[in-house]
């Protein structure tokens, strides 16, 4: 039984060995056919907003990390509010993060568009778990 992959996964992380370590591993468990680099909440929010009247070009699952310079992953998230419904459905948010402040993660958990908080590095372990979630968070 093959499992089912998800079409497009973002990933919203200013450090470029992060998103290297995510994306191969994105790639070797074949979690998703495509994977998309942002290396700010602000170009992550433009892809978003430029794609938004698309849902083929939508991300399934956007893996956004907490602390970036100027719009993090709090302020993505406010913005991210704005967008329409259709867009908030088709894109899933996961936090993933290396922060370990209590706050944080009790402010950013309670967002209704986060669905987990994943702490780095990203794991073929935590990729399993996202899809069994996955199957029933999905729109």
């Amino acid at each position: 039984m093959e499992e089912h992959r998800l079409d497009l996964v973002m990933l919203v992380d200013d450090n470029e060995t992060d998103n290297f370590i995510s994306k191969r591993i994105i790639e070797i468990t074949s979690f998703a056919h495509d994977v998309v680099i942002k290396s700010s909440g602000k170009s992550a929010l433009e892809y978003i907003g430029a794609h938004r009247n698309d849902p083929e070009k939508l991300p399934d699952l956007i893996f956004l990390d907490i602390n970036m310079p100027i719009v993090d992953g709090f302020v993505f998230l406010y913005e991210f509010e704005k967008f329409a419904d259709m867009v908030k459905n088709k894109c899933r948010v996961i936090i993933l993060s290396s922060s370990d402040n209590k706050r944080d993660i009790d402010k950013i958990v309670n967002n209704d568009h986060v669905i987990k908080f994943v702490t780095k590095p990203l794991t073929e372990k935590e990729l399993k778990e996202i899809r069994t979630i996955g199957a029933t968070k999905a729109s």
